[in-house]
């Protein structure tokens, strides 16, 4: 069957969640719940929860622990308000939440879908870059929480504009990935990064090995339409009815369709940014919160027709019930909506601390 066009993508993704689910496979996906909208996961063939359950939750405190009892007693009480909502994928990306999250899933492994990445044993920390030391350190964490295997092994890559991975470090991510897999501890691999053409390289240049990718789109994020520029190679985004923009940027949103390839979002909410633009005083600010929170998750589902599913960090189990509630409401935004959601995008991008500039630079065209 030959992949759909941007309108017939589109015209879907804003019909009744009902009407989705109903085109899906006769067999049930994981943790099936009649609310929850499913979708696959590229050419894993994996059907996943329409918005899943990531990290980077808040702790209260730096570092941040894991096997103090308030954790254990949030992390176990929002896992199992995931499972009664559907929600059949959890991502794991450094060792705390590996281990919480493994501890939170004990005796009920079977009704998730886990991925996994102890970001301090790999590419991130120079030590951990070659495919001997990565399999090392994913065995460690394998073996620390309890876990004989992982549906998904996304390796931790980096982040900041100054780094750059070589040749040599792309090779060694590539074997690991791939020995892991044929030993059965890796269902299916990928990488996490915040590089945007970076990302897209390694999609184009090994698409059997990276086949999910873990990477952000925002509320904040916008579609860039293709064309190709005269003169150059390939494909160029180029935003809707704007200018291009100083440095075209390969479209990540292309390269993944091409490729099959399933996408987990982060950051969905601009790293609590457009939370931060509603008023302190407000009497109504956790309504408001929620509402944000919606419209953001309805945005992303609808506009995106490569990403699979957001993974936002949810800290509480009202947070996972409005989530939940976020797939069974329509997906395209009235004028007023659409409205609210670009104004604290917007915001949102203008008080992105220092630290968080790349998420701007790199995810606002995607």
């Amino acid at each position: 069957m030959p992949n759909p066009t941007r309108r017939e993508f589109l015209a879907g993704a804003a019909a009744a969640p009902a009407a989705l689910r109903a085109a899906q496979p006769a067999a049930r996906p994981l943790n099936y719940h009649q609310n929850m909208e499913y979708r696959r996961l590229g050419k894993t063939g994996l059907m996943v929860s329409a918005v899943s359950l990531g990290g980077h939750w808040v702790f209260g405190e730096l570092p941040p622990k894991w096997d103090v009892e308030p954790v254990k007693k949030n992390r176990t009480e929002v896992v199992s308000a995931c499972l009664d909502h559907g929600i059949n994928y959890i991502d794991a990306c450094t060792s705390y939440e590996v281990m919480a999250y493994a501890e939170a899933l004990r005796g009920r492994r079977d009704r998730v879908h886990l991925g996994f990445s102890w970001y301090e044993k790999e590419m991130r920390m120079k030590e951990w870059q070659t495919a001997a030391k990565l399999l090392e350190g994913f065995d460690d964490g394998l073996r620390a929480a309890g876990l004989d295997y992982v549906d998904l092994w996304r390796i931790t890559c980096y982040w900041r504009n100054q780094d750059r991975h070589s040749q040599a470090h792309e090779e060694a991510i590539v074997e690991a990935l791939d020995k892991a897999r044929k030993a059965g501890k890796a269902r299916f691999t990928g990488i996490s990064t915040h590089k945007h053409d970076w990302v897209n390289h390694m999609m184009a240049a090994y698409p059997e090995t990276i086949q999910v990718i873990v990477v952000p789109y925002s509320a904040g994020s916008k579609n860039a339409h293709e064309r190709i520029e005269p003169g150059k190679p390939g494909w160029q985004a180029v935003p809707d009815g704007e200018p291009a923009p100083d440095q075209p940027l390969t479209s990540v949103i292309e390269t993944a369709r091409k490729h099959d390839t399933g996408w987990f979002g982060i950051k969905p909410f601009a790293a609590g940014g457009i939370f931060r633009t509603l008023p302190e005083d407000d009497p109504d600010r956790v309504s408001a919160r929620n509402e944000l929170a919606r419209l953001t998750l309805r945005h992303i589902l609808a506009s995106n027709p490569a990403l699979t599913a957001p993974i936002p960090g949810l800290m509480s189990v009202e947070e996972v019930k409005n989530a939940a509630r976020a797939v069974r409401e329509r997906r395209e935004l009235n004028a007023a909506e659409r409205g609210r959601l670009e104004t604290a995008a917007r915001r949102a991008w203008a008080g992105l601390p220092p630290s968080y500039g790349w998420l701007r630079k790199e995810w606002e065209w995607v």
